[in-house]
């Protein structure tokens, strides 16, 4: 609770100046009832989904915890890491599922395994979004943008 309500100090803080800026008390009350219902909300929201999170993460692992997980900071799915990787120019050359895996792994801190690349490759594929094609090296599928 403490760390909240220093986090909630740091973020009126911030906003303070764009706050003070409206010369009317009562359009400042305003704002700031605005955006404290806002955080609320969000933080109601956060709450219920990693509830639900650990509800099922619990039914599937048996409880284990094997990651910590730091409140605030979630790290991006691999479906969103991949969208990424397809804006940029990585998929400009051709790359193996366990290649690409590698690299969420050094760039995004995101140890990925290859099995939950596959499906999402696969979809972007089949979305014409991504080119699937057969190594002739390995006989194993590359992925290179269209």
């Amino acid at each position: 609770m403490n760390k909240q309500i220093e986090k909630l100090k740091k973020q009126l803080t911030e906003l303070a100046e764009v706050v003070n800026s409206f010369q009317s008390e009562a359009v400042q009350v305003r704002v700031i009832d605005r955006l404290l219902d806002e955080i609320m909300e969000n933080e109601k929201v956060d709450t219920e989904e990693s509830e639900i999170f650990n509800k099922r993460a619990h039914k599937i692992t048996g409880g284990a915890e094997n990651h910590t997980f730091v409140p605030g900071r979630k790290k991006p799915g691999a479906t969103r890491i991949l969208n990424q990787l397809l804006n940029s120019d990585y998929f400009k050359t051709p790359h193996s599922i366990s290649a690409i895996a590698e690299y969420c792994r050094e760039k995004f801190d995101s140890d990925f395994k290859t099995s939950e690349l596959s499906g999402i490759l696969l979809k972007l594929a089949k979305e014409n979004r991504l080119k699937r094609e057969r190594s002739n090296e390995n006989n194993r599928f590359e992925y290179v943008g269209v």
